[in-house]
């Protein structure tokens, strides 16, 4: 683990994607936490019309806490730029953060080494989209590749619906994926350094997890952590790790799952940059693990580095 006490802490946030107002709660809470365990940190709030590159060498930053989330913040761009700026980052490296980002991508390299994860397919248009369905049957996910907090993401009940969801998706980043929707129970592993800190399960009011629940509503209940037998918890966990090794994750990150009537998990996505927010999951499972939010904050600083050092 490095020690930072002696960098200037940048902590990156806002960014020009969807989960904008996500960033800059997540970066004010950062900043805050850096500041009570003792480190000179400075908000850099990015936007389109900031020159990123040009701040960071204005404001002298030794290491970059990324508060961001979404496409450029979390897609490997940003992660880029350090890595030619030479400063050392928080969260997973260039190719990880890429890979976790494009669900495509990720699901096949899940469906290559056994991973389960819900059949699914790439579509182009509602003809498609529909002839999927019909075989994988009702309800099913519709949802953009490149998007995070479930931005774009439609359950698809009925033939009816689905011209919608793709028409929603379509106008977000990356292709269009359509998958079998799985019934159950909604669970999210946190890891830390390449080990799982625990688990939570989300119910939501609503049948999605959506952006609104996670960020908005405050109806949504969370239980840490997730209520099951040890038969169903191993594997789970040995999934989780084994979707961190696959992608090359680094640092901090979430797995989501959904579990099934039988207790089987079904890995939905990986997370390289989870929120860090008063409602976000992970800083939920580390206080169950004894970690307050400063602490996890000053965890994953530690964890800071260069992907080509």
């Amino acid at each position: 683990m490095a020690d930072f006490k002696k960098k200037r802490v940048g902590v990156l946030m806002g960014g020009i994607s969807a989960e904008r107002d996500v960033s800059m709660n997540t970066g004010a809470g950062i900043f805050r936490a850096l500041q009570a365990k003792g480190y000179e940190a400075v908000k850099l709030e990015w936007s389109r019309e900031v020159d990123l590159a040009a701040v960071l060498r204005s404001e002298k930053i030794g290491v970059a806490w990324i508060a961001l989330h979404g496409t450029y913040g979390e897609d490997g761009c940003v992660q880029g730029l350090l890595e030619c700026m030479r400063i050392p980052y928080t969260g997973s490296g260039v190719t990880a953060s890429a890979v976790a980002m494009d669900k495509v991508l990720s699901k096949r390299l899940f469906d290559d080494r056994g991973i389960p994860t819900p059949p699914w397919h790439v579509v182009k248009d509602v003809a498609e989209a529909t002839k999927h369905a019909r075989a994988l049957g009702y309800p099913v996910v519709v949802k953009p590749a490149r998007e995070g907090s479930t931005v774009g993401v439609s359950i698809v009940k009925s033939e009816s619906e689905m011209a919608e969801a793709v028409a929603i998706a379509k106008k977000l980043h990356g292709q269009t994926i359509i998958e079998r929707y799985i019934a159950g129970r909604e669970i999210s592993v946190g890891i830390l350094d390449g080990e799982v800190i625990g688990t939570v399960e989300i119910k939501p009011r609503a049948a999605l997890y959506d952006y609104d629940a996670k960020y908005l509503r405050g109806d949504t209940e969370y239980r840490v952590p997730a209520p099951m037998p040890k038969a169903y918890e191993e594997p789970i966990f040995d999934s989780a790790k084994r979707v961190c090794e696959v992608i090359g994750v680094e640092g901090h990150a979430r797995v989501d799952f959904r579990i099934d009537e039988k207790g089987d998990g079904w890995v939905l996505e990986v997370n390289t940059l989870p929120g860090m927010t008063g409602t976000s999951l992970l800083p939920k499972i580390a206080a169950h693990a004894g970690m307050d939010y400063p602490t996890l904050v000053e965890r994953i600083l530690e964890s800071a580095r260069l992907e080509n050092a």
